[in-house]
């Protein structure tokens, strides 16, 4: 009888705690959202150095850039266009430091790579 008394009351306990749910709402300020869109036109207008692996036409670009990807899978790549050639581009280091140690370690692997500096910013 104790047993089927333990029984009864753990297989109830066992089933009311399985039939609990949950409603999370989270509510958040619509400032966060303004906050995020100024976050983000702030870092699309700075100005970064980059390291230019190469450049060619279109496919040559493209080919370098699916190596490079290879080779760099940890770096940020880009294709840009200027007339009349693509380059592709590593990296976005706000530092001059930090692009030269980078700099060092893609030139192993590409000779002719340039370290970028960038924009001046006119205002």
């Amino acid at each position: 009888m104790k047993t089927l008394s333990f029984l009864l009351v753990f297989s109830f306990s066992i089933f009311y705690a399985s039939a609990q749910k949950g409603d999370i709402r989270i509510e958040q300020d619509k400032k966060i959202v303004d906050l995020l869109a100024i976050y983000k036109s702030s870092n699309a207008s700075n100005n970064y150095y980059r390291i230019q692996v190469g450049f060619g036409s279109h496919a040559k670009a493209q080919k370098i850039k699916s190596n490079v990807e290879q080779d760099f899978p940890d770096m940020y790549s880009k294709i840009d266009f200027d007339s009349p050639t693509y380059r592709v581009r590593l990296g976005k280091f706000k530092t001059k430091l930090e692009a030269e140690r980078k700099f060092m370690e893609v030139r192993k692997k590409y000779p002719n790579a340039m370290l970028l500096k960038p924009k001046k910013s006119t205002k």
